[in-house]
């Protein structure tokens, strides 16, 4: 239970990629145990990639495509429900004959962690990004938003600490605790009203793809978008590892956590005031040397203090690239291209997501702690050539 609530507090934090990561290798390991000679992780990393091409192509080919996965997995679903009655006799009988259904099977560890996919299968913190053009007044209605991730990040460990232990299965009741937030997150949702999506005109559709990737602006917010959301992604996930390694508790892992979501969150109330005063490309390079400095924390010690100062900063450096990024993004494209702007942003990001997710806790078990923090230089160094490079660009064609 304890990995499989990590798994589900990193996925909570940064969207989708934990999900997408374990049910990739849930189905590679699937595909190894029915006689397929290949390793789950090469089979996973095929499968995410199959599944990018899939949703890279026009809106029409991914909509159609996830209709038919969804009815594969609809079809799968029923097909088990039969497979798991007829070959398990004892529970056909307990179920049509009204006999006691051994429902404490369901307080496992092994459940615990397939309701992962179930209790995160709804992500929307990060989705604040994106709706501000929907939003009636974004000035007045955004930092109640914001608020709401802030308060996520004070609640949602203390809700970890006080029911891990509710039940008889540790984490038990914590996972029940988020199923709890994910059924009111659901009801929720489907009470707001979204405007039809306007299709464009025909031969209104914009600039295609590939010249879109051409201009340096929209290199520049894709490449800084998602190398800062990479390393986050890789520290932060290892972390409660990396802590565990060094004999620090578990309520000192939630504690660093939630200073992270608060730097996360926090500094968006201003972070859009900072950026008109001083610049996108400014903010954006404070935000690399606030990374920078999260590094230098880490590899300056390994107890409480350290990791505390090491992800609160990771946060705030965080906020500042990809908030920057965003803004520097919506610069890239016309109104008819907002839609195929907005899918390679998120396929660049989500992908970058999905390889520090895979690759997160093997660095962190095999090369340790401190080698992670030297290896995330290299993406930040990218980051701060990436910026150069375009302030040198707006520099020339003034």
């Amino acid at each position: 239970p304890y990995a499989g609530f990590v798994s589900g507090l990193v996925s909570a934090t940064v969207g989708f990629a934990a999900p997408v990561a374990l049910a990739a290798l849930t189905f590679g390991n699937y595909l190894k145990a029915g006689g397929l000679p290949l390793e789950p992780r090469v089979t996973a990393t095929g499968l995410i990639a199959l599944l990018v091409l899939l949703h890279a192509r026009t809106r029409r080919d991914s909509a159609s495509g996830q209709v038919w996965l969804t009815a594969l997995k609809l079809a799968l679903i029923a097909l088990f429900i039969v497979l798991a009655l007829v070959n398990t006799p004892a529970y056909s009988q307990q179920l049509f004959t009204g006999q006691p259904i051994p429902w404490g099977e369901a307080l496992t560890s092994e459940a615990a962690i397939a309701l992962i996919y179930v209790t995160y299968a709804y992500s929307g913190w990060n989705a604040a990004t994106y709706i501000l053009g929907e939003l009636d007044n974004p000035a007045r209605h955004l930092p109640w938003v914001l608020a709401g991730g802030c308060l996520g990040a004070v609640l949602g460990p203390w809700v970890a600490r006080t029911s891990r232990d509710l039940l008889v299965t540790p984490f038990a009741g914590a996972y029940l605790m988020l199923i709890g937030v994910a059924l009111a997150g659901l009801v929720l949702v489907s009470l707001i009203d979204f405007p039809p999506l306007v299709r464009p005109a025909p031969g209104a559709g914009g600039r295609p793809s590939a010249e879109l990737l051409r201009q340096p602006v929209f290199l520049v917010a894709l490449a800084a978008s998602a190398l800062g959301y990479g390393v986050m992604n890789l520290l932060m996930a290892a972390t409660p590892i990396a802590m565990g390694q060094c004999g620090l508790p578990f309520s000192d892992a939630g504690l660093v956590l939630q200073w992270h979501v608060l730097g996360m969150f926090v500094p968006s109330f201003f972070t859009g005031t900072l950026i008109r005063r001083f610049g996108v490309l400014r903010i954006m390079a404070v935000g690399v040397l606030l990374n920078l400095g999260c590094v230098a924390f880490a590899l300056a010690g390994q107890d409480l203090p350290h990791f505390l100062g090491a992800l609160l900063l990771l946060g705030v450096g965080w906020n500042f690239l990809y908030i920057g990024g965003t803004t520097l993004f919506t610069q890239a494209y016309r109104p008819e291209e907002k839609t195929r702007a907005q899918g390679l942003l998120d396929t660049g990001v989500y992908a970058t997501m999905t390889i520090t997710s895979f690759s997160s806790g093997a660095l962190v078990t095999t090369g340790g702690w401190q080698w992670m923090n030297w290896a995330s230089l290299v993406p930040l160094g990218l980051c701060a050539l990436a910026l150069a490079w375009l302030a040198g660009v707006q520099r020339r064609s003034r």
